[in-house]
C-alpha cells in the first residue's frame, strides 16, 4: 500500500477520489445526545480550483481548491494534511 503524501508535496489529479487524513474532524453521531467522534481518516474527491470556477457564496477567498465529501462532508482545502490513493479492491 502507498504511504501518505502530505498536501506540500503533491497533490491528487482533478476530480480523484482518496483517502484524507484531517487531524480536526469530529462529527456527531446519529441521534439527539450531541456526542461526537474523531473521524480522522476520510474519503474525498480532491476538486482543483473550484473556488476559481464556483465563486463562494460565503465569501471565502482562500486556497481555490477544495474537498468534496459524500453528503454533508465537504471539506476546505486547509482541513486535510495528507493523502494517499485509495487502495486497490479484494
Amino acid at each position: 500500500m502507498s504511504s501518505w503524501i502530505a498536501i506540500s508535496e503533491r497533490l491528487p489529479e482533478d476530480g480523484e477520489r482518496v483517502l484524507c487524513y484531517l487531524p480536526s474532524n469530529s462529527v456527531y453521531l446519529p441521534g439527539k445526545t450531541g456526542a461526537c467522534e474523531d473521524r480522522n481518516v476520510v474519503v474525498l474527491r480532491f476538486l482543483k480550483d473550484y473556488f476559481a470556477k464556483n465563486p463562494s457564496k460565503t465569501g471565502y477567498s482562500g486556497v481555490p481548491h477544495f474537498w468534496q465529501g459524500e453528503g454533508s462532508s465537504n471539506h476546505f482545502f486547509s482541513d486535510v494534511t495528507h493523502w494517499m490513493a485509495l487502495p486497490t479492491a479484494p
